[in-house]
């Protein structure tokens, strides 16, 4: 049988924890015996306004289900405010889960400068900033886990989040290279793309869909990433509706031409089934790695 997974005496900070996907992640944690600090601003899906009831509101039902918790009201720009209400509540942080966001949905050439400034600075600057203060922390520590959150926009695309798309899969490389910086330290870095019932998808999911998209269902993938049973880092997970699956690059095996000879477009063109056609595809895990074709195109016309 699988040993129960439990946080006991650890501190997990979960941006945007007031609602939808957020505060099912807390209610999650908490049940597992962390303390819990619950960040949100309070601000609308669209970024706008605060309030501070909507994080109050997920600390008291934990702490009337026998957890620990304290709100945040800072915004995720202010991640340094957010990690140190950590520890003066909690004396230190073991997990961060960078949730919180906002939607600006528009087509590109409707897209506006705030549009796209404020989706960038609440998904990728406010990730950066909470993460940034922890990381010293963890570092010394010589534990941590931290989650972020991607999105299939960001994946694959999605029609008018062009911001969003650019913010999330963006997150995704920060993820990539914080496993990479983090693995001596024992802080392990995964990113999730979910799908979940929450006032960002609202209208977005078929209503008999999105009825079954429950954030709790997510939340157990979040949970297990953090803990300290899970050694996975540089991950990146799509999730919802009680399903999981783990995505990877694919790159086609390619087309070497000789450097020395030279080539030109055309025969790009001629070779472009080739260029494209994934039968016995790689699938690179890192920058070494993604050099083996090349590298081996150089060597072959060397000399």
């Amino acid at each position: 049988m699988t040993e129960a997974i439990r946080f006991d005496d650890k501190v997990v900070i979960i941006t945007g924890a007031g609602g939808g996907l957020g505060r099912a992640h807390a209610l999650a944690f908490a049940r597992h015996g962390a303390r819990v600090v619950v960040n949100d601003l309070g601000g609308s899906a669209q970024g706008e306004g605060a309030n501070a009831s909507a994080a109050d509101r997920v600390v008291e039902e934990i702490r009337q289900a026998g957890g620990t918790a304290v709100a945040n009201h800072d915004s995720v720009t202010d991640g340094e405010k957010i990690v140190q209400h950590a520890l003066d509540a909690f004396g230190r942080v073991d997990v961060v889960v960078n949730n919180a966001g906002i939607l600006r949905d528009k087509t590109f050439h409707k897209m506006e400068d705030a549009d796209w400034d404020l989706v960038y600075r609440v998904h990728v600057e406010g990730a950066y900033k909470v993460t940034r203060a922890a990381w010293p922390l963890m570092r010394e520590q010589g534990y941590g886990r931290v989650i972020f959150t991607a999105s299939t926009s960001g994946i694959y695309g999605n029609f008018g989040q062009s911001n969003y798309g650019m913010a999330k899969l963006g997150l995704y490389g920060l993820t990539r290279t914080l496993a990479l910086e983090g693995r001596k330290n024992n802080i392990l870095v995964n990113a999730i793309a979910p799908t979940g019932a929450t006032r960002m998808t609202e209208g977005l999911i078929p209503p008999q869909v999105f009825e079954q998209l429950k954030p709790e269902l997510v939340s157990p993938l979040v949970v297990y990433l953090a803990s300290e049973a899970c050694q996975e880092t540089s991950g990146l997970f799509e999730v919802g509706g009680g399903w999981m699956g783990k995505v990877r690059w694919e790159r086609s095996l390619g087309v070497g031409f000789d450097p020395k000879a030279g080539f030109d477009a055309e025969d790009v063109a001629a070779s472009w089934q080739q260029i494209c056609s994934f039968e016995n595809a790689a699938h690179p895990a890192d920058n070494i790695e993604a050099l083996k074709e090349m590298m081996a195109n150089l060597q072959k016309h060397a000399g």
